[in-house]
């Protein structure tokens, strides 16, 4: 493989402030956290940048924190750091899960929640549960803090809603209580890979009577997504083996995966049907 000599501003902001002036006024830079994506991308130019600035040493952008009805997560938090959380085992067992499944030991010990997300990728292994968990995005920029929903993060391919300036502060999810939660994710081979398809489903239910139900679907559209059309469907209906079926056909219909070098459109879709299914029927503890 190819790979670009290159020549790049380095900055180690210590503040939230000073990352934000630097990213205001040095021409093209980007955030550089664990680096595990971006620097690769640089230096087989799929991506470009004058300047990096390492926001790795502020401490306002890790750790995790249990505020009592929400869990809060720094941006720059390492993924591993999920991984060993009690509290992220305890309150969101979906997203460790994923996690888990991320790469070796040594790059989840480089690579950060936020880098995840912002490298906005649709195999991002993060970007299912927290679409499932219905994450809050705290930003922050010149023009102040705002909150993004993570369901209106991800705009387009490889696009996330950042404005110039703006760095991802946090991630916040509020505690809920479901019935039962599965992820699934399919690779080109066993471990660590990139994933073809990726289910995450939160269910919740009232005997026999599926009251609420999250499908979050990662590889196979230019975004994460939700499958909401068969969310739909699956609510307020009695549990059986038709009804999870036609929820399964449901979320197929609802992507639009692509042909690549990992697999085809049509494998994707007929996994989306299989691991959907199978992801539903593990969450709902019923086969």
């Amino acid at each position: 493989m190819y790979y670009r000599v290159l020549q790049i501003k380095y900055f180690k902001p210590r503040t939230l402030e000073e990352a934000i002036e630097l990213l205001t006024k040095v021409r093209n830079s980007r955030v550089l956290a664990g680096g595990t994506d971006l620097l690769v991308d640089l230096k087989t130019g799929r991506v470009s940048a004058e300047a990096l600035v390492d926001v790795g040493a502020i401490r306002e952008l890790r750790g995790i924190e249990d505020l009592g009805d929400r869990i809060r997560i720094g941006a720059a938090t390492k993924l591993q750091e999920l991984v060993e959380s009690d509290v992220i085992a305890r309150e969101l067992p979906l997203l460790r899960k994923a996690v888990e499944s991320m790469g070796s030991w040594q790059i989840r010990n480089l690579a950060t929640v936020g880098g995840n997300l912002c490298n906005a990728s649709p195999a991002a292994d993060t970007a299912p549960p927290l679409l499932a968990y219905e994450a809050e995005l705290i930003i922050v920029g010149p023009r102040g803090t705002r909150v993004v929903p993570v369901t209106k993060f991800f705009t387009s391919y490889r696009r996330v809603a950042l404005e110039e300036g703006e760095i991802l502060k946090e991630i916040v999810v509020r505690k809920s209580t479901w019935s039962g939660w599965s992820y699934i994710k399919l690779g080109r081979r066993s471990g660590f890979t990139l994933s073809i398809v990726s289910v995450a489903v939160l269910a919740s239910t009232r005997g026999e009577v599926l009251e609420d139900v999250r499908i979050a679907l990662g590889s196979v559209a230019p975004t994460p997504i939700r499958a909401y059309k068969a969310e739909e469907y699956l609510r307020g209906r009695e549990v059986g083996l038709g009804v999870l079926e036609r929820a399964a056909e449901i979320a197929k219909e609802e992507v639009s995966p692509i042909d690549d070098v990992r697999a085809s459109a049509w494998y994707r879709r007929e996994m989306v049907y299989r691991l959907t299914l199978d992801a539903l029927k593990t969450s709902l503890r019923w086969s």
